[in-house]
């Protein structure tokens, strides 16, 4: 064995070690910051007298839809928005919770997985459950997101993790684990729909026109900071989701917008801007029923990125952002919010 072998093989071991230590670090650092993260965050009052308490009206106008940073915001088209009402946050656990009380309604990822849909899952997998981020202590390869996304039965919008998880003490955190036909149930119930991508993001910006020039992590929103899948070192104060209300608003009063859950539109995913949809203001019904009766898996546009989304992985944390999220799918990091088309105040 020569010296320069020798130097060589303590040199990596070293190396090891210390990555080693930094991952421990980190993952101490984060439960550490887990039990001190805060479950509720006070909103700011409203207008006394209010036509739609816990709404915020957002003025029509001429929005130019997406942005330039992926090929599915593409290309950048004039839409017109009408002036609609839009939750100030993201649907709560509680609010949630309360739809269910009332009406008795199960989830997509409280029933069996259909067999006839998904003919290719493992058994396992067609349990009742959601996809969930796990973060990995490291990732090889070409870093699949199966090394930090697993389906785990058990998972729903109670059990956020996993059946070991609760969402007690948690009912100021946005739902998560619902699926667009989960959202449509719960905006009639409300009288409300889940808003059109146009709508969304018009709402996103502040009512502005134009993207931002700048493609920087927002600070004022629940991202991931740090490198992504294995550190984060959540400077914003959040290591997963933050309860509502907790970063400030936009220039309408809007919370959460960019970061936290993702958030379902009622749009058809199309791969870009290219063919638009008519902007509509009645709620189609699920996606995944055709009026014959025969089922279909379709996706939907989601908007805004989650508390995952980092400047080296997912740069999502813009209003013209977008992603497809499957109709039958529940995720952990995937919430909405309600809008509802009325007169202005």
């Amino acid at each position: 064995m020569t010296a320069t072998w020798r130097r060589g093989a303590l040199f990596l071991l070293a190396a090891v070690l210390v990555a080693g230590a930094a991952l421990w670090w980190a993952a101490r650092h984060t439960e550490q910051l887990h039990q001190q993260e805060r479950l509720v965050c006070a909103l700011p009052p409203q207008a006394a007298g209010s036509p739609h308490p816990g709404m915020v009206w957002v003025p029509g106008g001429t929005l130019s839809l997406g942005d330039s940073v992926y090929a599915e915001e593409m290309p950048v088209r004039p839409v017109k928005v009408n002036g609609f009402w839009l939750d100030r946050t993201e649907v709560t656990n509680d609010q949630f919770a309360a739809f269910v009380q009332a009406t008795g309604y199960r989830t997509v990822a409280e029933r069996a997985v259909d067999a006839s849909l998904h003919p290719e899952l493992p058994a396992d997998m067609r349990l009742p459950g959601a996809v969930v981020f796990i973060s990995p202590t490291s990732v090889s390869g070409q870093g699949s997101p199966t090394q930090w996304w697993r389906y785990v039965p058990g998972a729903d919008w109670r059990h956020p993790g996993g059946p070991q998880t609760s969402i007690e003490g948690r009912g100021a955190f946005a739902v998560v684990n619902v699926t667009i036909e989960d959202a449509q149930a719960y905006a009639r119930w409300k009288g409300a729909v889940i808003p059109s991508e146009a709508q969304w993001e018009w709402a996103a910006r502040g009512a502005n026109s134009q993207a931002a020039p700048v493609h920087e992590q927002p600070r004022q929103a629940n991202t991931w900071q740090g490198l992504f899948p294995v550190a984060n070192s959540a400077e914003d104060g959040f290591v997963g989701l933050a309860p509502v209300g907790c970063f400030q608003p936009n220039a309408l009063g809007l919370f959460d917008m960019i970061g936290n859950a993702w958030e379902l539109t009622r749009d058809v995913y199309t791969a870009n801007h290219t063919a638009l949809v008519p902007e509509g203001d009645v709620d189609p019904g699920p996606s995944s029923v055709r009026p014959s009766g025969a089922m279909v898996l379709g996706q939907h546009v989601i908007k805004g990125g989650s508390f995952l989304c980092a400047p080296n992985y997912c740069m999502r944390y813009r209003a013209g952002a977008r992603q497809a999220q499957d109709d039958d799918l529940a995720v952990s990091h995937l919430g909405f919010r309600t809008a509802l088309v009325a007169p202005g105040p």
